[in-house]
């Protein structure tokens, strides 16, 4: 967790560890463009980069992200894009070193130009994880997002429901949530 937790702080995010576990929050004031890389344990596991993509459309300036671990895990973005994010897919190694993916024609790294705004969507969730990185942006989002196969983050999440409602969330079920 501590390469989380690091890059969290890069960010500009504040955490507070306690027995009953880790409360994320932002202090306030501008996020933080970074270049970021992903990798096995113990580095940036690729599970966290989704996301973070959608935080890093919020921070000032250009974010690199190079996704080294599996070549479709950018796919999700064209969502964020049509909130209103800027967000450009690479078939280049844009991080810090050559992976495997870079001679192979995959869009494998991306650039993220922010602070945005995101407008709420019509999102159909395509996994888990990119799924899950819609519902962020929804909260983010002015305006309503209808979030389509919100079961699959049901099964993947415990309560992802309730927690939804205590961030302010309203939701409709079945099968679609108003955020």
């Amino acid at each position: 967790m501590m390469t989380f937790l690091n890059t969290y702080r890069k960010v500009g995010g504040a955490f507070e560890i306690d027995d009953d576990g880790i409360r994320f929050w932002h202090p306030g004031g501008s996020l933080n463009a970074i270049a970021l890389e992903t990798d096995v344990h113990p580095g940036f596991q690729t599970d966290w980069q989704q996301p973070l993509v959608v935080a890093l459309t919020q921070a000032s300036g250009l974010s690199i992200v190079h996704e080294t671990v599996y070549e479709s895990r950018l796919g999700f973005t064209s969502a964020l894009n049509q909130m209103g994010a800027h967000i450009q897919l690479y078939r280049e190694c844009l991080g810090g070193s050559d992976c495997r993916f870079g001679q192979r024609n995959f869009l494998h790294s991306a650039v993220v130009s922010g602070p945005t705004r995101l407008q709420g969507a019509d999102l159909v969730i395509p996994d888990l994880r990119g799924g899950f990185s819609y519902l962020i942006a929804a909260l983010a989002a002015e305006g309503t997002s209808r979030v389509h196969g919100i079961e699959l983050i049901n099964r993947g999440y415990e309560n992802f429901m309730e927690k939804l409602i205590e961030l302010g969330a309203k939701v409709e079920l079945p099968g679609s949530a108003l955020v």
